[in-house]
C-alpha cells in the first residue's frame, strides 16, 4: 500500500485522545524527515556521480536517481570504481556533509537569536 492509498478520517481523528494525537503528530513528523533526508541522499548521490564517475550514462527511462550505471568500458573492464573515482566520492560526500553541517549551525544560532 502506498501513502497516497492511506487516508485518514476527520472523524477518526477526533477520536483519539490527546497522547495518542500528539504520537500521531510525531509520527508524521518523524516521517516527513525521513522523507527529507532520503531526499537529500538522493540528491548528493546524484551530484557527486555525475561529479565524480567518469564513465556514467542515464538509463533510456530518464535516469534520475538509480538511473546510472557504469558502462561496461569502466576501469579493467569492470563496473569497479577506480582510485581517482573513490577518492572524488569521498571528498564530495564531505564537503556536502560539511556544509550541510554549517547550515544547521547557522539555523540553530538564529534561532537562539529571535
Amino acid at each position: 500500500m502506498s501513502s497516497s492509498d492511506f487516508t485518514i478520517d476527520q472523524a477518526d481523528l477526533e477520536k483519539l485522545n490527546d497522547k495518542d494525537k500528539a504520537e500521531l503528530r510525531q509520527f508524521f513528523s518523524n516521517e516527513e524527515q525521513r522523507a527529507r533526508i532520503q531526499a537529500q541522499t538522493h540528491e548528493l548521490t546524484a551530484i557527486c556521480w555525475k561529479k565524480c564517475i567518469s564513465s556514467t550514462s542515464t538509463s533510456a527511462s530518464g535516469g534520475g536517481s538509480g538511473g546510472f550505471f557504469r558502462s561496461s568500458s569502466s576501469a579493467a573492464g569492470n563496473n569497479a570504481l577506480d582510485k581517482n573515482e573513490q577518492t572524488c566520492l569521498a571528498q564530495c560526500v564531505d564537503r556536502f556533509m560539511d556544509a550541510n553541517l554549517a547550515t544547521m549551525k547557522h539555523l540553530a544560532s538564529l534561532r537562539q537569536q529571535s
